[in-house]
C-alpha cells in the first residue's frame, strides 16, 4: 500500500476532516473510511456526510478519498463507476433474491479508484478487486460530483441496453430495477 501513500499536508474541507479524525496520510484515511459501515448517506451531494453519518456506499467513500487525493495534488488517482456482474458467488448474500426472480446475475454499478492502473477498493473491511475484476463488464473515470444522478442515469442506460440484448429475461427496467434495489438492502 505504501507505493500510493501520500501526507495530507493540505488544509481543505475533506482533508481538515480527515486530520479530524486522526488519519495524516492516505493510506490511513483509506483505513478509516474502509472500516466504516457499509450503508446509504443521506446527502450523497455533501461528501462530509460519510463522516456525520459514520457509514458510505461504494460511492460516497471513494468520491470521498478522489476529493481528498485532488485536494493534496495527487493526480494519479482516479475515480472509476464500474458496471460488474453482481451474481450469488461474488456476491453471495443476493443469491437467494436473484433465485427467487432466476437471474444468473444482475448489472451492478460500482465505484472505487485506480492509482495508474492498479484498482484500489474501499468499500468494505474486506473489499479487493478480486470481488468484482473477473466479472467486469465496463468501467468509466467519473468526477465526484458525478456519484449521484449521472451514476443512476449510467447504470440505468446500462441496464435498458442488457434487457434488450437479452430479451430472454422477462422483466422490464423499473422491475429489475426493484430487484437491485432488493439485492442492495440485502448488503446493508
Amino acid at each position: 500500500m505504501e507505493s500510493f501513500n501520500f501526507n495530507i499536508t493540505f488544509d481543505q474541507e475533506i482533508s481538515q476532516l480527515f486530520k479530524q479524525n486522526n488519519c495524516s496520510d492516505f493510506h490511513s484515511a483509506s483505513e478509516f473510511v474502509q472500516n466504516l459501515p457499509y450503508r446509504r448517506n443521506l446527502n450523497k451531494d455533501n461528501l462530509a456526510t460519510v463522516f456525520i453519518d459514520e457509514c458510505g456506499t461504494c460511492s460516497t467513500k471513494h468520491a470521498l478519498l478522489k476529493t481528498l487525493t485532488e485536494e493534496n495534488n495527487q493526480s494519479d488517482f482516479k475515480l472509476i463507476l464500474g458496471i460488474f456482474r453482481m451474481n450469488g458467488v461474488n456476491t453471495p448474500k443476493i443469491k437467494s433474491v436473484l433465485e427467487t426472480y432466476n437471474l444468473d446475475y444482475i448489472p451492478e454499478a460500482h465505484n472505487y479508484l485506480k492509482f495508474k492502473n492498479q484498482i484500489l477498493d474501499f468499500t468494505k473491511r474486506n473489499s479487493s478487486k478480486n470481488d468484482f475484476i473477473t466479472d467486469l463488464l465496463d468501467e468509466i473515470e467519473i468526477q465526484p460530483h458525478q456519484i449521484n444522478q449521472f451514476k443512476i442515469e449510467f447504470h440505468r442506460s446500462y441496464l435498458k441496453k442488457w434487457l434488450i440484448e437479452n430479451p430472454q429475461i422477462p422483466y422490464s427496467l423499473e422491475k429489475i430495477w426493484d430487484i437491485r434495489e432488493l439485492c442492495i438492502a440485502h448488503l446493508s
